[in-house]
């Protein structure tokens, strides 16, 4: 294939047990159902060539193995993020929906806009998010064992048999949490042990924020600026305002980067009385009026952007320096 020649497009919409698939034949759209499994994508490459770029949303887990599948075999793929998707059929006016009209949809997206080719994750960050998702899980559990051990020490009569059942299995998921943390942590810092100490150099940030923080942003590097990091952690501004009647509070996307969100905001009350710049922040927001969350929220912003700067140059944290970095990303 000419290298100057735009690759064809394949649109792919997934399920978990097939894929729908778009492609042109000399102008001509042709569909193609095949199993999501790899006897179904061998199907696929057979049928549409592997010199194509792939388009598809990211949809749970279920998406992973074509991707990983096609990238192997040298194809281009593109993950796209499904509210993306979403506003581009709304945009132009699109009814009903079906597989074989999403994957359409996604065949005409990769034609008219540009998209940003994926690349798989290294193995060892693989497995470190699926320990957060274990992680993640044993918490949900741990917090509805606690939910019933208190619910239950409020009623008059209290079964001493069902109470010791909840406290055994309060203290088993307790360890389960902290053992799976451990082994999180370790990995991490095996893979990442100079930027792990180049961030707990930060006042307010200790080393499972660290580690969480690293895991979120891959390592940082996918990332040009400390803005796009900001954006995916869901911390960028969002103002809902038109005209003079509608005058709507300015307010955080919350857009994906729920845990890490979660971690910041829990260091940010360390970092306003420990960080100077996320001290200096926090006291002039709360002199001009904001609110304490407010206030947190903008540390929370700062402890970014001092982390994307400090782990771009490779230097620990110092005050002045770091705030001059994360000013010139």
């Amino acid at each position: 294939m000419d290298p100057q020649l735009p690759l064809p497009v394949v649109g792919i919409d997934i399920s978990k047990a097939t894929l729908a698939v778009c492609y042109q034949v000399n102008q001509q759209v042709k569909h193609l159902e095949v199993s999501n499994d790899k006897a179904g994508f061998q199907q696929l490459v057979k049928t549409c060539g592997a010199q194509c770029l792939f388009v598809m949303e990211a949809t749970g887990a279920y998406y992973l193995a074509v991707a990983y599948y096609l990238h192997e075999q040298d194809g281009q793929v593109a993950v796209m993020n499904p509210l993306i998707i979403r506003r581009f059929i709304q945009m132009h006016l699109g009814k009903g929906k079906s597989d074989r009209k999403d994957a359409q949809w996604l065949l005409r997206y990769g034609q008219q806009q540009p998209v940003k080719v994926w690349q798989p994750d290294e193995q060892v960050l693989v497995e470190c998010r699926q320990l957060e998702q274990v992680t993640e899980q044993l918490l949900k559990q741990k917090t509805m064992v606690s939910n019933l051990l208190e619910a239950l020490q409020q009623q008059p009569v209290i079964s001493q048999l069902a109470r010791k059942h909840l406290l055994h299995t309060l203290q088993m998921l307790t360890q389960q949490v902290q053992a799976v943390e451990a082994e999180l942590l370790a990995l991490l810092e095996q893979r990442f042990q100079a930027e792990m100490t180049l961030l707990c150099s930060i006042p307010g940030i200790g080393r499972k924020t660290a580690g969480m923080l690293l895991l979120f942003a891959g390592g940082f590097q996918r990332f040009e600026n400390y803005r796009q990091l900001i954006a995916l952690a869901g911390l960028s501004p969002r103002e809902h305002s038109s005209g003079t009647s509608v005058r709507g509070k300015v307010r955080i996307t919350k857009m994906g980067g729920g845990l890490i969100r979660g971690k910041l905001f829990m260091c940010s009350f360390a970092a306003k009385k420990r960080n100077t710049a996320c001290k200096a922040l926090y006291d002039r927001l709360v002199a001009k009026g904001k609110n304490g969350k407010v206030a947190l929220i903008a540390v929370c912003n700062k402890l970014l952007k001092q982390a994307f700067a400090i782990i771009k140059s490779g230097q620990p944290y110092q005050a002045d320096f770091t705030s001059k970095l994360a000013l010139n990303a």
